[in-house]
């Protein structure tokens, strides 16, 4: 019995020396003895937080690429900005213009061609889309013509009785056949060369055109700044910044100008040139076909280095044979 009481007694004098739960558990994260056991030859457990970083230093290759990234943004803003600006200034410009409280910069001799060029160019699309149909639809007459050659001299070898009848007539779609080939020849010269016209040379000077119309608007909201900024203070920035975005874009607009009145010369020109040329072939190879002149067509693919698809070795008029 005294040997229990004893032991009952260690016991609860253990229990009264152990550190409380929370305190235990601190001392097994922060003291020596509640660190993990290790083996004598086992390699060292690696950490889950990773090593503190060192600062680098200015001249490290890390900086300088902050620096160009830095910088490059910054002058990304900055052309934001200045588009933000020039954009806001255009579409203030235009809505005064419209609504009869801001001057226009007005050149009517250049602004008469302009406008005279675009009606030349939707007047030669519709001859182009006119001319495509007809193209498109001689075609299918030629394709047309081809199976019935093939259909009468089929049947002029199967019937005896009409074998002449079928192969004249026969002979006589197959020499349509040829010549309107040499004919699709000259209609497929004719609208590619006045597509490149329309849909690239004259394209390319309204994009000219379209540049300068933009600069001439800036220009007259540059013009509208200067004349609203403060007059009693001449050399003020505001003055001064104002005075200096007129002179470049009043710079910008004047070498425009001259770009657009020389390339509407040399266009003009150049268009005159070409039409020339393929009306005059049009006019030669549709007459020469529908006329039954086959020496007179085929002269006239030649004339302009038109190459022969199907030439025709026969002389006079296939009409007649």
């Amino acid at each position: 019995m005294t040997h229990s009481v004893h032991a009952e007694r260690s016991i609860h004098e253990m229990l009264k020396d152990t550190p409380p739960m929370n305190e235990s558990g601190s001392a097994i994260h922060s003291g020596t003895e509640g660190r993990q056991y290790k083996p004598p030859n086992s390699l060292p457990l690696r950490s889950n937080h990773s090593a503190p970083v060192t600062p680098m230093s200015p001249s490290s290759p890390q900086n300088g690429i902050d620096t160009n990234f830095l910088r490059t943004g910054a002058s990304k803003i900055d052309t934001i900005k200045n588009w933000s600006i020039s954009t806001y200034k255009c579409t203030r410009q235009i809505m005064l213009e419209k609504l009869g409280k801001s001057q226009r910069t007005v050149d009517s001799e250049l602004e008469a061609q302009i406008e005279q060029l675009r009606e030349t160019q939707r007047k030669y699309l519709s001859i182009l889309r006119l001319t495509r149909a007809f193209s498109s639809h001689f075609h299918h007459v030629v394709v047309t013509q081809h199976a019935l050659a093939e259909a009468f001299s089929d049947l002029a070898q199967k019937s005896p009785e009409l074998q002449e009848e079928f192969t004249c007539n026969s002979e006589t779609q197959r020499n349509l056949t040829k010549n309107g080939e040499l004919l699709l020849n000259a209609l497929n010269f004719f609208t590619s060369s006045v597509n490149t016209l329309c849909n690239k040379t004259i394209d390319d000077t309204l994009l000219t055109i379209r540049q300068y119309e933009t600069a001439r608007v800036e220009f007259d909201a540059y013009r509208m700044d200067l004349e609203n900024s403060r007059p009693e203070i001449p050399q003020s920035p505001i003055s001064e910044e104002a005075q200096k975005n007129f002179l470049r874009q009043k710079e910008l607009y004047e070498k425009l100008r001259a770009d657009v009145a020389v390339k509407m010369q040399f266009l003009d020109e150049n268009r005159i040139k070409v039409m020339h040329k393929q009306l005059v072939l049009l006019h030669n190879a549709i007459a020469a076909y529908f006329s039954g002149n086959a020496i007179a067509l085929e002269s006239t693919l030649k004339q302009f280095n038109i190459k022969l698809k199907s030439p025709n070795t026969s002389t006079g008029s296939w009409l007649e044979q």
